[in-house]
């Protein structure tokens, strides 16, 4: 059974040029890239390398880029390192709907006594920045906002955020795991952006590697000790074949962003116009005028989000829920719930979401197949009125 993947934003299928690229360096390069050797010293040269081409497609100087093990990693370590290099600020701003690597840690952080702020958003999904600005005070360490919006794609409006932080003197970390490579950025345009937090995986790169940019001069105490690698702000041998590959993914994402604005965006509005006009009682949640190219969620009424993708896994197409019922909550997406997504809607949400490598022939067959799986399950539903 063919395999149509619309689960990009969970995670990405791995670029056959970074692939290639990564190869040798299981077997054959696989020198410590410390090491004084000429064996290992090449392997250093690859990874300079790759720093190169993340700071190329971020807009930033490659000495402001650190490797990290993840996405999760990087925001961590952006919130507990601003933290603890700003001992005398106690007060986080974050919102309602940062994923779970930014939230847990903003509430954890507000067991151990720090003030978390968590700002609300309005029926789409955007931020009241006029909210925002009455929030932040002489003992606010750290505003730390998503770029862009996982379930929904909802983009964030940085730029603002930044200009504002910058004006007050706190630092701006912002989560950009699923907007790096899909949309343009210039982070030397944007000085008030301290902090920003990429994850490999989310633009064809492998699982396992992501990136911290952190400005020059921002001051940032390392999360991970026990080693001089990135400059010292975070130890551990380096993981060679990962980054290695994130570079590459960075470097073919540059090349392809026009793609994903373009063709991308295109299938996603096909496959959404049709789902529309097929399926009653069903909407689009989020900032349909300003969100990625990539990403659609869309709630069915009346059905769990959960039953949809059953159904689907049926005909090998891959999508996610926007509720937590997949992990045995009864409780919707923290996401939809901010927004005040109405509960029989928010139960059947699904966030379809596409990259460069879906085809127009994946589009059609799901457009076949969607619109039936959700009559039925409709039919089954106790919830439909007669």
């Amino acid at each position: 059974m063919k395999v149509v993947y619309f689960d990009n934003n969970a995670t990405t299928r791995v670029a056959e040029e970074a692939l290639e690229e990564i190869k040798p360096y299981f077997c054959e390069l696989y020198g410590n890239p410390s090491s004084m050797h000429t064996f290992g010293g090449q392997v250093g040269r690859k990874i300079r390398e790759a720093r190169e081409k993340v700071a190329a497609l971020l807009g930033c100087d490659p000495s402001e880029v650190i490797f990290t093990g993840c996405g999760t990693e990087s925001d961590n370590t952006a919130i507990n390192g601003t933290l603890a290099a700003l001992p005398d600020r106690r007060k986080i701003i974050t919102s309602r709907v940062e994923h779970p690597a930014v939230l847990q840690v903003c509430r954890e952080l507000e067991n151990r006594g720090y003030t978390v702020v968590e700002m609300g958003v309005d029926k789409k999904g955007r931020l009241d920045m006029d909210q925002l600005e009455e929030q932040i005070d002489d003992d606010t360490a750290l505003v730390t906002i998503m770029y862009a919006n996982n379930e929904t794609g909802t983009i964030f409006p940085v730029s603002k955020i930044a200009k504002l932080t910058e004006s007050k003197g706190v630092v701006f970390h912002t989560d950009a795991v699923q907007a790096v490579g899909k949309i343009p950025m210039n982070l030397s345009e944007r000085p008030g952006i301290d902090l920003l937090s990429i994850s490999g995986h989310k633009l064809h790169a492998p699982k396992g590697v992501g990136a911290l940019f952190v400005r020059k001069g921002t001051r940032l105490t390392p999360y991970m000790l026990g080693g001089h690698q990135e400059g010292g702000r975070r130890a551990g041998t380096e993981n060679v074949p990962g980054i290695i590959g994130l570079g590459k993914a960075c470097e073919i994402a540059a090349e392809n962003m026009a793609e994903e604005n373009n063709k991308v965006k295109n299938l996603r509005d096909k496959l959404e116009k049709a789902i529309l006009n097929k399926c009653p009682d069903c909407m689009v949640n989020g900032d349909t005028k300003n969100r990625l190219p990539n990403t659609s969620n869309i709630s069915f009424e009346f059905i769990e989000g959960e039953a949809i993708l059953l159904m689907l896994d049926k005909f090998g197409i891959c999508a996610s829920s926007g509720s937590a019922c997949t992990s045995g909550s009864l409780e919707p997406s923290h996401v939809l719930r901010a927004m005040g997504v109405p509960f029989t809607a928010a139960h059947g949400s699904i966030r379809f979401s596409l990259s460069r490598y879906n085809t127009e022939e994946e589009i059609d067959f799901a457009i076949e197949k969607i619109p039936p799986v959700i009559d039925r399950l409709r039919q089954l539903s106790p919830f439909v009125a007669e």
